[in-house]
Parts: C-alpha cells; structure tokens; sequence
C-alpha cells in the first residue's frame, strides 16, 4: 500500500493568489484570461483559462427503457458524434430550464420528471465550464425546433446498450459517458427499466 507523504497530504489547502487579470479573447462561446498568480511559496506563475457560462446535458428515458441521443457534427473534431441532448447556459441561467428547453429543442421531448444527476468539471486545468446533468422520464412527444445553424438527428438506443457502449469506449463525449452511466445506475438501483 503506497504511503501519503506530508507534501502530497497538504495539497488539499494550496491557494494561488491572483495579482492581475487580463481578457484576451472575447469570443461567442468563450472568453480567454492570462492572470498572473502568486503561489504559496511566494513564486509567481501564468495561468490561461477560459472562462465558459457552462452547460447541461440530458439523459431522457422513456418507459420502455430506451435512451434519446442525437447524432450531431463537431467541428473540432471533424466528425460526427453521438450524444445525450445538450446545451449552453447563459450566465445566469437556470440550468434546468436550460436542459428542459434543449430537450424539447432537440428530441422535440418534455419530461414530467427531471432529476439532478450532478456536476461534471470537463476540463479542470484551463476551463471554468460546468456541466449540469439530468434525467428525465415521464417523456410526451412533440416537434423538434432546431437553433438555425443547427443539424442533428434523433436516435433511440436501449439505455443498457448504451451503457455497454460506455463500458466499450464507443462514446468518447465526456458528458454523455457520465450521464448515462449516472441514469443507468440510478434507475438499475430502482429496480425500473432496461
């Protein structure tokens, strides 16, 4: 069994003071900074991050067990992905209004239930997002109303599958992995669903 040292112990109270801020970059989606820090042991550092309003992302299930995911292109990373429904909060902004309205705007879904799974951190080293996760079950259907810009399609998956295809490194979307693995042990440890 491998021992703590005292450094690795203390690690949980470091702090790094900011002396300056700097935007760099004031873009759509992202803002840029560089700050300059003081470290504990009085050193000074550089730190880039982006600043990010956040985001929600939506396991929806219905009764029959199956999971709703969209096929979506991402351009970074030229490809096509498969994911669970998900959007960008606006600073300030409710994230579960978020995830209800992109449910309805992608899937064409609304849900009666709508369950906080929790927070993911995507990228901690160099990016305030976070991500805001739900489950929602008691789905009715309706019309999708896409973002103009906005190209994706619908697909339903058994929510057992979709866990397998976690488990397989087929879906590599940090967010979607988490969420379904979140909703398929939530409603496996309810005794409901597939």
């Amino acid at each position: 069994m491998a021992k703590i040292s005292k450094g690795a112990a203390r690690l949980a109270y470091i702090n790094e003071k900011t002396l300056g801020s700097e935007q760099i970059f004031d873009g759509i989606v992202v803002k840029l900074f560089r700050d300059d820090v003081e470290l504990e042991n009085g050193g000074k550092a550089v730190r880039e991050f982006i600043r990010h309003p956040g985001g929600v992302c939506v396991a929806a299930v219905d009764g029959e067990g199956m999971l709703y995911m969209v096929e979506q292109y991402r351009y970074p990373f030229h490809t096509a992905l498969t994911e669970v429904p998900a959007g960008k909060l606006e600073f300030g902004e409710d994230p579960e209004e978020c995830g209800r309205r992109e449910l309805k705007e992608e899937v064409g879904a609304e849900a009666k239930r709508f369950e906080y799974l929790g927070k993911l951190y995507p990228t901690v080293a160099y990016d305030t997002e976070i991500i805001h996760m739900y489950l929602a079950r008691d789905l009715s259907f309706g019309e999708q109303h896409l973002d103009e810009g906005e190209f994706l399609g619908v697909k339903k998956i058994p929510l057992e599958q979709a866990f397998g295809m976690v488990m397989n490194d087929e879906v590599p979307d940090a967010k979607t992995q988490l969420a379904i693995i979140k909703a398929y042990m939530k409603i496996k440890s309810e005794g409901q669903g597939k």
